[in-house]
């Protein structure tokens, strides 16, 4: 392998459109990686893209692509239910695989592509890679000083709102760069507000406090169709979920993932203890600093970001580079990074017992740690 990475991007939907493929070819990025590949069944966007933002390849199918041999390392942004199996077929070929969020759909498919990447040498790196934020980094450490006294609960969560349907230059238009489709969202396996928003909260939540416990919940669906350029999508997978974690010692924690509807000025994650808050970056009224606040305040929460530099501040998406980055600095330089597998391993986890209670009525133990 030479020094630069050669990487496939699994998906060309909307995260890679307007995130992945803007930043990874900006000439500071190339570098270090070389977007070399891409493939999507509909093999005209992936050809579209391509031809846009200059890269060698375009492919109708994964297998195709990593048949071709040209590639080192894929992101994967397909939709979240292919995950797995893509991750599978990535790994035993012996190619480094950074996922989009989520990982998988459940904690066994973690389980089964963090054993067989362990024996074939390859390398995991999971979005979103909440706790590489400078950000958190300084919240878990004033916590672990006793900045907030005894910690007693804390809340995260996200909403879908009409934001998949609405997102600015992918959605509305007529050509295969600007028309995706957004139904796999609302569907099985993989869409909900869980695997795709919530995980956000979820991550940064265990990042600080640790792995939970157990976990019980409620959850259905609540918009069972939804509108779309004048065509109704079905919803079939879960649309509202209100779960309770337990981190041990009576340290309780409210999570939600819901059609509509947010608590108001809640940053991730919501934090209370017996000497006050944590609401964001935000501690009993006054703005905690870090290294990057400055920068943040700017242009973002994600900007303060480690290889978010420059132009890649401006940027959408700018986290889902950083997290690709991490895996191209760990397949160069042997750097391993925080956003691990089995981080996104437990989070899965958490999200799919929360299912599981929902189900059986009972709270639900977690194994997974990280």
């Amino acid at each position: 392998m030479s020094d630069v990475v050669r990487l496939g991007i699994v998906g060309a939907g909307s995260i890679t459109l307007r995130g992945l493929l803007p930043h990874l070819t900006m000439e500071d990025a190339q570098e270090s990686v070389r977007v070399v590949a891409l493939c999507d069944p509909v093999v005209e966007r992936a050809q579209a893209a391509a031809e846009k933002f200059g890269v060698d390849h375009a492919y109708a199918g994964f297998e195709e692509m990593l048949e071709a041999g040209d590639v080192d390392a894929v992101s994967i942004a397909s939709p979240i239910g292919l995950h797995y199996e893509q991750g599978v077929l990535a790994v035993e070929s012996g190619v480094h695989v950074h996922f989009n969020k989520s990982m998988t759909t459940t904690a066994a498919e973690a389980d089964d592509l963090i054993a067989r990447a362990r024996s074939k040498g390859v390398k995991l790196v999971a979005s979103p890679g909440e706790m590489l934020n400078p950000r958190l980094q300084r919240i878990k450490q004033l916590i672990d000083e006793g900045a907030l006294g005894t910690l007693t609960w804390a809340v995260t969560g996200a909403s879908f709102g009409r934001y998949h349907e609405q997102e600015a230059g992918v959605r509305h238009g007529s050509d295969p760069l600007t028309n995706i489709n957004p139904a796999w969202y609302f569907r099985k396996p993989g869409g909900g507000p869980l695997y795709d928003m919530a995980v956000y909260g979820l991550h940064a939540l265990t990042g600080v406090l640790g792995p939970a416990r157990r976990v019980t919940a409620f959850s259905g669906i609540r918009i069972r169709e939804r509108e779309f350029l004048g065509q109704l999508l079905p919803t079939d997978m879960d649309d509202q979920t209100v779960m309770a974690l337990d981190f041990g010692g009576a340290l309780f924690a409210f999570v939600y993932g819901v059609a509509a509807g947010s608590l108001p000025n809640m940053g991730r994650p919501l934090i209370f203890g017996t000497k006050g808050t944590i609401n964001g970056g935000v501690l009993n009224g006054e703005v905690i600093d870090y290294p990057g606040r400055e920068v943040a305040e700017r242009f973002g929460y994600t900007a303060a970001l480690p290889h978010v530099a420059g132009r890649h501040r401006e940027v959408e998406e700018s986290h889902v580079f950083e997290d690709v980055m991490q895996l191209v600095d760990w397949i160069r330089d042997e750097k391993p990074t925080i956003a691990t597998a089995e981080h996104a391993r437990h989070v899965i986890e958490i999200i799919e017992a929360a299912y599981r209670s929902a189900q059986t009525g009972s709270a639900q133990e977690l194994y997974t740690t990280f």
